[in-house]
């Protein structure tokens, strides 16, 4: 299996870049092949805006969705985002590993998606969710959170987890057509000891482990919508 790691911390000796070593490492010894962005080493380019361009559709009005559909086309995306388009292209799996900033991801992070998940290739029409773009891949989240578990559960004080990440899970990784693993959560790591963070890398790599026989989360099908995607029947419950 060919796996990318999409690795956005901006600091090489944190927790999150000791996940990112051992994974790279646990894959490669169960003989898959690893590529990581690392995006604050690559000093990731964050804004979505005309420079993304060589050539436009429009020259007078930007319409960034369209645009990145006539770069595709024609091959004239910037360099650093058809070099992530390679990779995303040659991934069977995409890990995101990162820190949660405000219930989301890093602003770098953000970007990539913005630039890289383009329309035309990733999405676009009705290609979404099942007939999305990079359907027969996978993705999966390897995050860190600076708040302990019981803060994230449906009755806790900052909601239900699931909620928090929805935009993620459903509103990207599942909207692009990706089947999207259960996320790899490190609770409250800038408190817990040493031994504590060791218990959470084996953890992750146990995880690793098993990555094959996970089952993916539930998202909508296309096939359960009309063609004005009003629901045929009542859809099943969805994260």
């Amino acid at each position: 299996m060919n796996v990318l790691i999409v690795f956005a911390h901006n600091e090489p000796q944190s927790f999150n870049a000791s996940m990112k070593t051992l994974a790279v490492e646990e894959l490669q010894a169960q003989g898959h092949n690893v590529k990581v962005s690392d995006l604050y080493a690559m000093r990731w380019k964050a804004v979505a805006d005309s420079d993304d361009f060589g050539s436009r559709a429009n020259a007078d009005y930007l319409i960034y969705a369209l645009e990145q559909r006539h770069g595709y086309e024609k091959k004239t995306l910037a360099p650093d985002i058809l070099t992530e388009l390679d990779r995303l292209e040659w991934a069977d799996l995409v890990i995101f590993n990162f820190p949660v900033y405000w219930f989301s991801m890093p602003a770098i992070l953000k970007g990539w998606v913005d630039r890289v998940l383009i329309s035309g290739r990733c999405y676009g029409g009705m290609r979404f969710y099942d007939r999305g773009g990079l359907t027969g891949k996978k993705a999966m989240l390897a995050i860190t959170i600076g708040g302990q578990e019981h803060m994230l559960a449906a009755d806790g004080i900052h909601g239900a987890f699931e909620d928090m990440l929805r935009p993620i899970l459903r509103g990207t990784l599942a909207y692009t057509g990706m089947a999207v693993l259960p996320p790899f959560v490190a609770w409250h790591v800038p408190y817990v000891t040493p031994e504590q963070r060791a218990e959470l890398l084996e953890r992750y790599r146990q995880r690793l482990r098993e990555i094959d026989d996970l089952t993916p989360l539930q998202f909508p099908s296309m096939d359960d919508f009309d063609e004005t995607l009003r629901p045929k029947t009542p859809c099943r419950k969805t994260h």
